[in-house]
């Protein structure tokens, strides 16, 4: 496309409708699923700023860090939305958020210098075992427990495995990778904590919280990391397009919630399978584009 035509009306009015678009389906996903969208938020970004002219040494971080922005407040809807039906489990929330928060942070102050083509392949690979393993059968369920007396003989939402520092480097991967993917972390941390025999509902709701864990220090850092770069878009915050994040925000802002209601209408396991398809879909879309197919 000749430089003359990349700021055309035209085609701002065409970009404008293809974010509005996806933000309503972004509101949808994270109300539904508990993600915070940047599965689909980051392949319209990319696509879109290649239409723009950006140069394609830095079109995945713009992608990305614009994604991680859009994230922080439809998380924040999302979880409002989740914690009023009590779906976000605060014990987990506590545990694995300071370490989530530190993988982030990593994550964005590695933004600038890391390929992330060999973490797609690798995030790529697991969803895709991560979704086939949800579509066709259920997680392991804790043995059954006699009913607690007292608040502090309550048992535990998770299997050994999700506690004490196993829990910790698990959820430290996961701010890692989500913050250098652009997604709210959701994708991963949903089919994991279901794993970990915690409820697929109270899954979602608690991995909606973790994507503010995950955005705020992610965005801060690919921010930062893009300040000097030339030949960005105009309005940009370093590799955050702000436009691109308010356009995309307006429309999920109404979304959100019609997302969550939705989940809390479906059962456990059909919202399990629901969710497995979403993450196979997204598993074989970044394959391919690790692939180049």
């Amino acid at each position: 496309m000749h430089n003359a035509d990349i700021y055309s009306p035209d085609l701002l009015v065409m970009m404008a409708g293809a974010l509005l678009l996806t933000g309503i389906f972004a509101g949808l996903l994270a109300g539904l699923l508990g993600v915070g969208g940047g599965i689909v938020i980051v392949p319209v970004l990319f696509i879109l700023f290649s239409y723009m002219g950006v140069p394609t040494e830095f079109i995945m971080h713009m992608a990305v860090a614009t994604s991680l922005m859009t994230i922080i407040p439809i998380s924040l809807l999302s979880a409002r939305s989740h914690h009023r039906r009590g779906a976000v489990d605060f014990v987990i929330l506590r545990q694995w958020g300071p370490f989530m928060l530190a993988g982030a942070a990593v994550g964005g102050g590695l933004s600038g210098f890391l390929d992330s083509r060999y973490l797609q392949l690798l995030f790529g690979v697991i969803a895709l075992y991560v979704a086939v393993t949800m579509i066709r059968g259920q997680p392991p369920q804790k043995p059954p427990e006699s009913a607690p007396t007292d608040a502090a003989e309550r048992p535990h939402p998770l299997t050994p495995l999700g506690r004490g520092g196993a829990g910790g480097l698990i959820s430290s991967v996961i701010g890692l990778a989500s913050a250098l993917m652009g997604i709210g972390g959701g994708t991963i941390a949903v089919p994991i904590l279901s794993y970990l025999s915690l409820p697929m509902h109270r899954a979602v709701g608690t991995a909606a919280a973790f994507g503010i864990l995950i955005a705020v220090p992610g965005a801060i850092g690919f921010g930062w990391a893009g300040v000097n770069v030339e030949l960005r878009p105009p309005y940009s915050l370093g590799f955050i397009s702000a436009p691109a994040a308010i356009i995309i925000f307006s429309t999920s802002l109404f979304t959100v919630p019609l997302g969550s209601r939705i989940a809390h209408r479906l059962n456990a396991a059909v919202l399990r399978r629901v969710f497995g398809c979403f993450l196979l879909f997204s598993a074989l879309n970044i394959l391919r584009g690790v692939f180049g197919l």
